[in-house]
């Protein structure tokens, strides 16, 4: 049986992420498509790479029939999915990519975000959605918040060693590499080209970041105590793709064979060979993530890579394969494509 989805904000790059990767999916078929700006447009007119999909006209979202919907992807801006969702059926799923329920605690939501949440009835009932660690969780769920795509990378990274007590916790460093893709499709001065190739340049220096809230909760979680890791994201000249480079004090035989045993049933998680090094080319509109420890020269430290497409593994991947959870689908439907190289 198909299950009908609708995709709000699909004129953004993460809505038509999204409708690649469900244009081969045998379960689901995408019943409607919505963008306010855009309204009245074939979506190939949007995104000409999808122009040979038969795929609905992109509609106000007042527009959609929700009765007629099984699940609803939500990829509009941040602060904008609560006043929507609210009004969505009970009985249809959603799975929202924006930063929106991302953060338990409407305090933590407010310090981050810079206003107060809007529907913190709708928060608490929120399953986090980093598929690997609530899968349980996500498969009952109504409501689940995708992650940040750096917050998802820098967690693959060092989950299961904050969890197996095989790292100082107050001593992690997350250098990160990021595509332009993950800033959005609006136009923004900084992100023209001549304003941006051939350079590069760190942003949310300081802990300022806005992912940092999710680290904050989540391996504080783990570790049962507070742990605040030191984080500073680059923005790099490429279209899409992140790039994790984690310095931590620890053993990194240990740190290898925790990843090696805790990924070993993971389908999208990839560890590499001990000193091996990943790279964002050979994930690229992939879901897949590569993982790798290499020993520093100093005894007792180790570097954690990891490289995922923020835009798949990263973002609308990870919703599809939060979908197949909550529909009752193989996690893997539509998701085993190899990385596009070169």
């Amino acid at each position: 049986m198909s299950h009908k989805i609708a995709i709000l904000g699909a004129s953004g790059y993460t809505g038509a992420e999204l409708v690649r990767l469900i244009a081969t999916h045998p379960g689901l078929e995408i019943a409607a498509l919505s963008a306010d700006r855009k309204a009245g447009q074939p979506m190939g007119a949007v995104f000409p790479h999808l122009r040979h999909l038969d795929l609905p006209d992109l509609v106000t979202i007042d527009q959609i029939d929700f009765d007629t919907i099984d699940l609803v992807f939500c990829a509009l801006p941040h602060a904008t999915s609560q006043a929507v969702i609210r009004t969505l059926p009970a009985n249809v799923k959603v799975v929202d990519l924006s930063a929106d329920f991302r953060l338990r605690d409407p305090a933590e939501y407010q310090k981050w975000y810079g206003k107060p949440h809007d529907a913190t009835d709708l928060q608490e009932t929120a399953i986090y959605g980093l598929t690997e660690f609530y899968r349980d969780a996500i498969r009952d769920a109504r409501l689940v918040a995708g992650t940040g795509c750096n917050a998802a990378t820098g967690q693959y990274a060092l989950r299961p060693l904050i969890e197996r007590g095989l790292i100082d916790l107050d001593d992690i460093v997350i250098d990160l590499k990021a595509g332009v893709s993950g800033a959005g499709r609006s136009p923004k001065e900084n992100l023209l080209h001549a304003e941006l190739s051939e350079g590069t340049h760190a942003y949310g220096a300081g802990g300022t970041h806005r992912h940092l809230g999710e680290f904050d909760q989540e391996f504080s979680a783990i570790a049962g105590r507070p742990v605040q890791v030191q984080f500073t994201p680059h923005l790099i000249p490429m279209n899409r793709g992140i790039l994790a480079t984690v310095y931590v004090k620890g053993d990194a035989a240990a740190l290898h064979a925790a990843f090696t045993d805790s990924y070993a049933d993971e389908p999208f998680l990839v560890v590499l060979p001990m000193g091996e090094l990943p790279s964002t080319r050979h994930v690229r509109g992939s879901n897949y993530a590569h993982i790798s420890v290499v020993p520093d020269r100093r005894a007792g430290r180790a570097i954690v890579f990891c490289a995922l497409d923020n835009l798949a593994k990263g973002s609308s991947g990870q919703a599809l394969q939060n979908a197949n959870l909550m529909l009752g689908l193989p996690e893997t439907e539509g998701l085993t494509a190899p990385a596009v190289f070169p």
